[in-house]
């Protein structure tokens, strides 16, 4: 079975910076947006990392294998 930290993966680095940059972006937003597109945009963001952490879970490396050995 494949083992790897999903933290160290570039692309996850990555996406929880442009998260980081997004939430400070979105802080910036005048206060009627707080709560409207500042929301949405921070939530698609953390998705990112989000669904990489979730994808490297041990149970998706086997539904990985098993789609690469078919």
């Amino acid at each position: 079975m494949l083992k790897h930290n999903f933290r160290q993966l570039k692309i996850w680095i990555d996406s929880v910076e442009l998260s980081r940059d997004i939430y400070q972006l979105t802080q910036k937003f005048p206060n009627e947006h707080k709560f409207g597109i500042s929301s949405q945009l921070y939530r698609a963001a953390v998705s990112i990392p989000s669904n990489i952490a979730e994808g490297s879970a041990p149970e998706s490396q086997k539904k990985i294998l098993h789609i690469f050995y078919q």
